[in-house]
């Protein structure tokens, strides 16, 4: 897979109007994260993270909640050498700051090695029920609790080392589809236990974490592969399909066992399916 320079996407996403400053990019698309966050943008964190909290204790996945007492992520905007530093020891995993959104071949190859990209800043007061770019708190607070668990945190290092074999198969539709429904949707339902979720999406938005978990509205669909792959999502609305899994090593051994271009040859072309038919 090819990128585009450092200079090129900062262009791009300058044209785009999108927040971050991306001259300042490493040739890796990171940056430093630069501590110096003022009192407001402590308390947007402060907000965020106590209202979502309400909601998360009831509705995640406990091992989000281990991750989040864990790392201890609420008081204030998280130091982010501070919070890899606890990640290494546990998982291995480390955090990279980033402006923003970076290309797909630097992010894949920052998840195989194990580190995740973070966006260094966060919204404002006026954004806090929703905001079109993913920012510190979406990445943040969404995303890194629950690499604390191995076995999630072997499947995203698994997919950061597949997802570019994949899309040179033609499958770029389909391996984005699977890190949308698991890593940003995913449902958890382990056996005799209640509905929760794990998805960074959910995580962090405080409407449709209780729509995907409590609404009788909610279309949840248990966790199939390749029909995950096949299967069309919502940008900017509440999914129309939550995948459920029973474990995380399903989604594990599902991943490292599957035939990828085998998948690829037999869906490639294929229109997506409907969500709310799956």
């Amino acid at each position: 897979m090819t990128t585009m320079s450092v200079a090129e996407y900062a262009r791009d996403c300058a044209t785009q109007g999108l927040r971050g400053d991306y001259s300042v990019c490493r040739s890796d698309f990171t940056v430093a994260q630069g501590y110096d966050y003022s009192a407001e943008e402590q308390a947007v964190w402060r907000t965020l993270c106590d209202r979502q909290t309400k909601l998360t204790q009831k509705l995640a996945h406990h091992s989000y909640l281990d991750g989040v007492a864990t790392l201890g992520l609420l008081d204030r905007i998280p130091d982010f050498g501070a919070v890899s530093e606890k990640l290494r020891k546990l998982t291995g995993w480390e955090i990279v700051a980033v402006p923003g959104l970076i290309p797909a071949a630097p992010f894949f190859d920052h998840l195989a090695n194990r580190r995740f990209p973070v966006t260094n800043w966060l919204r404002t007061k006026e954004e806090l029920d929703y905001i079109v770019e993913p920012d510190m708190f979406h990445d943040f607070f969404g995303h890194v609790p629950i690499l604390t668990q191995p076995v999630f945190a072997d499947f995203m290092q698994m997919y950061g080392e597949k997802a570019e074999s994949v899309i040179a198969l033609g499958g770029d539709d389909m391996i984005t589809r699977l890190y949308w429904y698991t890593a940003e949707y995913g449902l958890m339902q382990e056996k005799d236990q209640p509905l929760k979720a794990f998805g960074a999406g959910l995580m962090s938005s405080f409407t449709e974490l209780q729509f995907a978990v409590d609404s009788p509205d909610a279309h949840h669909v248990p966790f199939d592969l390749e029909t995950v792959m096949r299967t069309g999502y919502e940008i900017d609305k509440f999914q129309r399909a939550y995948f459920v899994l029973p474990s995380f090593d399903v989604l594990r051994d599902a991943f490292w066992t599957a035939d990828f271009k085998a998948i690829v040859a037999r869906r490639k072309g294929q229109p997506a399916l409907d969500p709310a038919t799956v």
